[in-house]
C-alpha cells in the first residue's frame, strides 16, 4: 500500500468516524436516530421522509378549516423527533364572545380580569401574543413538574402520604376517618372521593370549578368539601383537586411551583410560558397556563424520551411510566394515570396518551409511532371535537416507521 493510498484511508476513517459520533450525539436518549433535541426550536422535516402522507393530512386540515371541529385554533404533528406539519386557524374571539365578554356568568363572574372566559385580551391568547391558554393541560405539566421534583429530591414525600397532613385539620371542614384516608396518589389521580360536581358544562352555576373560581380562597373551598365515596375507589374529576398541588408542592418544598418549573423543566426544555394565579396568589394549577403549540410538543417529547432532554434525566423513568400506567377508569372509554389521560388503541394493544384541556387544548402522545400531535382551540360553549375522532383523521396518514 502506497503512502496516498494510506492517506485517503485515514481520511475515510476520520469522516467515518464524525458522522458515527454526530448521529450518537443527536440521538442519545432518544428511541429514533431522526432524533433531535428542539430546545431552541424543532427542526421541520417533510412529512413523507418520517412515514407521513401529506395529502391525508391536507384533508384533516380543510376540514379544520371550514370548522367541522369546532373553533381549532391551530394543529400540528411531529414525527421522529421533528416538526412535519403545521397550520393556525384564525377565528376573532372578540366578535365571537362579544355578548358573553360583557355579561356576569359562571365563565365571567369577575367581568375583568383573567377570569373573564370572554375577554380577548386574556383568552385564549395571552395579550396578543403566541402563548394559548392551556386550560386543563396545566393539570398534566403540574404533574410533570412535581416529578421533576421528586427526581431531584426536593419532593420528599411519598405518594401514600396522608393529604391531611399539609393542613391544619382544625381549620378544614367536614373532617371523617375518609377524608383523613385522601393520600397524594388519590390527589394525582382524581380519586379523593371528595364531593365535586364538574360534570356540567362550565358555564352551569352549579359547576364547583366555576363557584371555586368566583372564590377567593380556592385551596380552602376545596379541602372543605365533603366525603362522597372513599378514596381511591372512584374517579371524579376535580379541578379543584388539582389546585392543591400548587398549595402542597410549596408546603413540602418551600418552593413556588412555577418558578420550580421554570427553573428545572421549562428552562432546560427552552419554553416560554405565563401562569395565572387564584386572588390569593396561589399558582393556577388546574387551568392557568399559556404555552405555544411547539412548547407542549416538548413536553410530549420528553415523556417519549422517558424523562430525559439532550442527555440528562429531567423526570425519572420511574414516573414518566408510573404517570402514564392506568391507575383507574375514567369517564367513557378513557384510564387515567397522574393527570394522564390514556385513551385505547382501536388499531392495537396499548394507549394514546393525552393532556386535555378546556375548549380543544390537546397534546396527544402515540408512543409507538414516536408521533406527538397538539391542537389549540377555543370552543367554550359548545363540546369541542372528540378525541377518537381527531385521531381517526391523524393515524390514516401512518406510512411507515420513522426508521424505514
Amino acid at each position: 500500500m502506497n503512502r496516498n493510498t494510506q492517506a485517503i484511508l485515514v481520511a475515510l476513517s476520520i469522516v467515518i468516524a464524525g458522522i458515527s459520533n454526530s448521529s450518537l450525539a443527536q440521538g442519545q436518549g432518544s428511541k429514533s436516530s431522526l432524533s433531535q433535541w428542539p430546545t431552541r426550536g424543532w427542526t421541520k422535516a417533510e412529512p413523507a421522509a418520517v412515514g407521513i402522507d401529506e395529502k391525508v393530512l391536507s384533508g384533516f386540515d380543510s376540514d379544520l378549516g371550514n370548522g367541522k371541529y369546532s373553533l381549532v385554533d391551530s394543529f400540528a404533528l411531529y414525527r421522529c423527533g421533528r416538526l412535519v406539519f403545521n397550520r393556525t386557524y384564525v377565528h376573532d374571539y372578540a366578535q365571537i364572545y362579544a355578548k358573553e365578554a360583557r355579561e356576569r356568568g359562571p365563565l365571567n363572574a369577575r367581568l375583568t380580569g383573567w377570569y373573564n372566559y370572554f375577554d380577548p385580551a386574556w383568552h385564549p391568547y395571552y395579550h396578543g401574543t403566541d402563548l394559548h391558554s392551556m386550560q386543563s393541560v396545566s393539570k398534566t405539566v403540574s404533574s410533570v413538574i412535581v416529578g421533576v421534583a421528586k427526581t431531584r429530591g426536593d419532593f420528599k414525600a411519598e405518594l401514600d402520604t396522608p393529604l391531611l397532613s399539609f393542613f391544619d385539620p382544625a381549620k378544614v371542614k367536614n373532617v371523617d376517618d375518609r377524608k383523613r384516608r385522601i393520600t397524594l396518589r388519590h390527589v394525582l389521580t382524581m380519586t379523593t372521593g371528595l364531593d365535586w360536581n364538574e360534570e356540567v358544562a362550565y358555564d352551569d352555576p352549579k359547576n364547583d370549578a366555576s363557584l371555586m373560581e368566583a372564590s377567593d380562597d380556592w385551596v380552602q373551598y376545596v379541602i372543605d368539601r365533603p366525603m362522597s365515596q372513599e378514596p381511591g375507589k372512584v374517579f371524579n374529576y376535580s379541578s379543584g383537586v388539582s389546585e392543591l398541588l400548587a398549595y402542597i408542592f410549596e408546603k413540602e418544598t418551600g418552593k413556588d411551583i412555577e418558578q420550580y418549573g421554570e427553573r428545572y423543566l421549562f428552562g432546560p426544555l427552552g419554553i416560554e410560558h405565563f401562569w395565572k394565579r387564584s386572588p390569593l396568589g396561589v399558582v393556577d394549577t388546574e387551568g392557568g397556563l399559556f404555552l405555544r403549540n411547539s412548547d407542549l410538543a416538548k413536553i410530549g417529547y420528553l415523556y417519549l424520551q422517558n424523562g430525559v432532554w439532550d442527555g440528562k434525566q429531567i423526570v425519572s423513568k420511574e414516573w414518566v411510566r408510573e404517570s402514564v400506567a392506568p391507575f383507574t377508569d375514567a369517564e367513557q372509554q378513557y384510564k387515567y394515570g397522574f393527570k394522564w389521560w390514556l385513551l385505547p388503541r382501536t388499531d392495537r394493544q396499548g394507549f394514546i396518551w393525552l393532556a386535555r384541556g378546556f375548549g380543544g387544548q390537546r397534546l396527544m402522545i402515540f408512543p409507538e409511532e414516536e408521533m406527538i400531535a397538539v391542537f389549540t382551540g377555543w370552543e367554550i360553549l359548545k363540546d369541542e371535537a372528540p378525541d377518537r375522532d381527531l385521531v381517526n383523521r391523524i393515524l390514516p396518514s401512518l406510512r411507515s416507521s420513522c426508521t424505514d
